[in-house]
């Protein structure tokens, strides 16, 4: 099969080509956390930079017990043993959709790269929508009722990925939604791959509320459920490429880790070893570090909120984020109007106009597994924070990170955009937002 470039890689180099032709853009689709390496994950990489011999697939115990420690201060009690790392979440999926075979429950919305690894090893993904605030994880009652009628048809269907929180919304699915997604899995006899990535990044919905708790699969199905995380959100290492998996300490897990062995140990051998080093050391949860994901979970709550606000502003509906740096805005309500200013009648084509006409990279709901007549858009925020590292350390010690210059530029000229979209005044707004945007450079 044919398999393009991820959406979400796609929209950042389209954005770049816009920077090089000399258009102020505003970075609102790559999934980036947008903030540096703590000085002590520098030290950590640096002191392990003399390993250089393969060492165990499943990853060095060092790691594996790091991660299960994680875990266990979460409720959920691991095995090192049943702990296997890998160079970044994305080949650990892609090697468990391979080793578990059969065709996968994908939530709609969900993360680019499930349904496009379903495909890649020969999977027909089953769609399943979520509820509104529900995000990352399938109507139990509609998986139930999709799973049952695929697997009538001649299907086989094995698996359910769930995201908590969630990647396009930004939501997190509460503890009724997921316990009752656990008793269909159980009933339907489903793996549900929950993916946890985002885990440490909730935030207020509000100033003064509290953050919402996330509930995992694993405390209601803990035979069947396999969590994934790793390092690139709450650090924001992405480049480094480590990622972990938990396996469910039962049959079925134990009989899961020979085969992803066997699989990872033809693909990838070993992660790096100077990146196991250092991971090893962040998975304790030093007191240092966990300040630092504090101030990164309040930056991205606070700039996720006023971004929310500018959408809402222009007409758009959107569920409120409580994690991580995305918003699912929805332009339903404006459909009529972009018909009759643009022509717009599909969500790709409202982001293709948005990008063209105005440099703000946003991606569809298509690709996230809706319709394409839907006009709602994934927004990611986590690049508005700067675009050097001395800025971005400032916006995470500000206050108000509203109130810096160049965070409030992008601000502005997302108001303006958006103002431009619906309500344009002939060259006036365009212009003003060109102007703005060149002052947050």
């Amino acid at each position: 099969m044919t398999v393009t470039v991820s959406a979400t890689l796609a929209v950042n180099e389209a954005l770049a080509e816009k920077r090089r032709q000399g258009v102020c853009v505003l970075p609102l689709g790559f999934g980036e956390a947008g903030l540096p390496v703590h000085p002590v994950m520098r030290d950590q990489l640096s002191a392990g930079n003399g390993a250089n011999a393969y060492g165990p697939v499943a990853g060095s115990s060092a790691l594996r017990e790091a991660a299960a420690g994680y875990w266990e201060r979460r409720g959920l009690p691991t095995d090192p043993g049943m702990v296997i790392a890998g160079p970044g979440s994305k080949p650990l999926l892609y090697s468990l959709l391979l080793e578990i075979g059969g065709d996968t429950a994908i939530a709609a919305p969900s993360w680019v790269s499930y349904a496009a690894q379903s495909r890649l090893v020969g999977q027909q993904p089953l769609l399943v929508p979520t509820a509104t605030g529900q995000g990352g994880v399938p109507q139990p009652d509609l998986l139930h009722a999709a799973v049952t009628a695929a697997r009538e048809q001649g299907r086989t269907v094995n698996a359910v990925i769930v995201t908590l929180p969630d990647n396009p919304t930004g939501t997190v699915a509460d503890a009724d939604t997921v316990r009752r997604l656990s008793e269909v899995a159980r009933e339907l006899d489903l793996l549900v791959i929950s993916d946890e990535i985002y885990r440490d990044l909730v935030h207020p919905a509000g100033p003064g509320e509290d953050p919402v708790e996330i509930h995992s699969p694993a405390e209601y199905a803990p035979e069947r459920t396999i969590i994934s995380t790793g390092l690139s959100k709450n650090l924001a290492l992405g480049g480094w490429r480590i990622g972990v998996l938990r396996l469910p300490d039962s049959e079925i897990g134990h009989r899961l880790r020979g085969g992803l062995l066997g699989v990872a140990s033809e693909i990838w051998s070993s992660p790096a070893a100077p990146v196991q080093e250092a991971a090893a050391h962040a998975f304790t949860e030093p007191v240092e570090l966990l300040d630092h994901i504090d101030r990164s979970r309040r930056l991205h709550g606070i700039v996720a909120r006023a971004v929310t606000e500018a959408f809402v502003r222009a007409g758009a509906t959107v569920a409120t984020p409580r994690a991580a740096f995305y918003l699912y805005p929805d332009f339903e309500p404006a459909r009529e109007r972009l018909a009759a200013l643009h022509g717009v009648t599909t969500g790709p084509e409202l982001t293709g106009l948005l990008l063209d006409r105005f440099g703000m990279g946003v991606l569809p709901a298509v690709e996230f597994g809706e319709g394409a007549e839907a006009l709602r858009m994934r927004v990611a925020t986590s690049l508005l924070y700067g675009e050097s590292e001395e800025r971005r350390y400032a916006a995470l010690a500000a206050t108000d990170p509203l109130a810096l210059p160049w965070v409030r530029a992008h601000l502005d000229r997302l108001d303006e955009v958006l103002g431009a979209l619906l309500d344009p005044a002939p060259g006036t707004v365009i212009a003003r937002s060109q102007a703005t945007a060149r002052a947050a450079v």
